[in-house]
């Protein structure tokens, strides 16, 4: 059991939640305790995108018994580890789950009195870097694995949690089918529910009742309680009552520890930024992961997908666009005569691309998706530099399903001396085609707005269907 991993989760949106409710009226009630953190001792960092922030997560059990005696003996080592994004510019929040037993290289940390440190190089799991350096070397050994530039830290520990969700009033949740388990104290019946500090507390610490009774699996249960709490504190009910929020940040910043960068005033900053957050921008993803070479007990990154999901964090591109409304002034896009499927559609591809045999890769490629390749060859008539697909007078909607199937999109353009088939000429921006879950033309994945696409995660406005 890891009470800590199940706590830190939901304090996860706990801390997010805060952020967004939080006023400058309420600065007193976030009075927390603070660590400092030598980040010039780093050497070379990531750089840091404007108006982007960028928070590490951590949680630890520091409970009395057994477990204290462990910490003692053992050192404290978070349960949970979470890099948080939030975007300022685009009003959203990412969180991405870390596992604490992921193994990687440390980037090196110098002993302290309380620490011993770590050589460069030495492979260990991700929570052991706060043994060898506290707070300091955690951090560090996440914005050296992730490249991605962190702005503050903060550490909560298992004694919040319950009062946390009793701060609130409960959680709403949905049980699909009864839930025992005697080693976390759960016993739940089926259906829609008010779970009280405990009983969130159990369903979060349950091993045993998950998919596959893993970590991994009780991660996900994990996001769905974050996003449970975000939905309740995010209501007017929490948020019009005085009492309630200074109940609920006392809770929170009673078990918070922070760097000393991290000042009530920067809270107030992110809170008057986001407040208005859509809970559907509000996304929770597990960095993607296999299991470790050496050890099936413990993961390793699954790559290139988790360097894909830290880059587009590092970039601010972890959040998409907000999608603009279009107003009764606008104008609508003038959209193509018809939709056709692409079993409509006959295409002659021709290679202005420059790499010798590229259309007969591309040919197996397009027929896969349903339309008719009548051949290929190379540039007579037309040799555009940009991808393009010519059409004969009348077929433009024939022309645009073959440009929606290609990474790079292409031009459309009409050509009066075709007749009964499209011709694709791929040019210099050619990217490949559009292949679900496979490779394109060139050995490259498939190509989407969305960065979080396919990871395994949900957004706080997904609650479990009890229908």
């Amino acid at each position: 059991m890891s009470p800590g991993q199940w706590v830190a989760c939901g304090l996860t949106g706990v801390f997010i939640a805060a952020s967004l409710v939080g006023y400058a009226g309420y600065r007193d009630a976030l009075a927390v305790q603070t660590e400092d953190i030598d980040t010039d001792a780093w050497g070379e960092r990531p750089a840091r995108v404007e108006g982007i922030h960028n928070i590490l997560l951590l949680a630890t059990d520091e409970r009395a018994g057994e477990e204290a005696a462990f910490n003692e003996a053992n050192g404290i080592r978070p349960d949970v580890l979470v890099l948080v994004n939030i975007d300022v510019d685009k009003g959203g929040v990412t969180m991405v789950n870390m596992p604490r037993d992921l193994m990687l290289p440390m980037p090196g940390c110098d002993a302290t009195e309380d620490a011993p440190g770590v050589a460069a190089g030495t492979v260990d799991q991700l929570n052991h870097a706060m043994v060898y350096g506290g707070m300091d070397c955690q951090a560090k050994t996440v914005e050296d694995f992730t490249g991605v530039h962190l702005d503050h830290m903060v550490l909560v520990d298992f004694a919040g949690f319950e009062g946390i969700v009793e701060a609130i009033g409960g959680i709403d949740m949905c049980i699909p089918e009864p839930l025992q388990d005697p080693k976390a104290k759960l016993d739940l019946p089926a259906g829609e529910q008010t779970l009280d500090g405990g009983q969130a507390l159990a369903l979060a610490r349950s091993r045993e009742t998950t998919e596959n009774g893993s970590d991994l699996d009780r991660i996900k249960r994990q996001q769905q309680l974050i996003g449970a709490i975000l939905r309740k504190v995010t209501t007017g009910e929490v948020m019009s009552s005085p009492a309630t929020l200074y109940d609920f940040f006392g809770s929170v910043t009673d078990s918070m520890t922070v760097d000393g960068g991290l000042t009530t005033d920067k809270m107030v900053e992110l809170a008057v930024a986001m407040r208005e957050v859509d809970l559907g921008r509000m996304n929770m993803v597990m960095v993607p992961v296999d299991n470790y070479v050496n050890d099936d007990n413990k993961v390793q990154l699954r790559e290139p997908d988790a360097s894909e999901l830290f880059a587009a964090v590092a970039a601010g591109e972890a959040t998409k666009p907000e999608e603009k409304e279009e107003t009764p002034d606008e104008a609508p896009e003038e959209a193509p005569e018809e939709s056709v499927s692409p079993a409509d559609v006959s295409v002659y591809i021709v290679n202005n691309q420059g790499t010798q045999g590229l259309a007969g890769q591309v040919e197996p490629l397009l027929a896969g998706l349903g339309f008719t390749v009548t051949g290929s060859g190379n540039p007579t008539t037309r040799a555009p530099q940009q991808t393009t697909v010519y059409h004969a007078p009348g077929e433009a909607a024939q022309a645009q399903a073959v440009a929606d199937a290609l990474v790079s999109g292409a031009q459309i353009e009409e050509a009066a001396d075709l007749s009964g088939s499209v011709e694709l000429v791929m040019g210099a921006d050619w990217q490949g085609v559009v292949l679900e879950g496979a490779e394109g033309a060139e050995g490259g994945e498939e190509s989407t707005d969305d960065p979080l696409a396919g990871l395994s995660g949900t957004s706080a406005d997904e609650s479990v269907d009890c229908g």
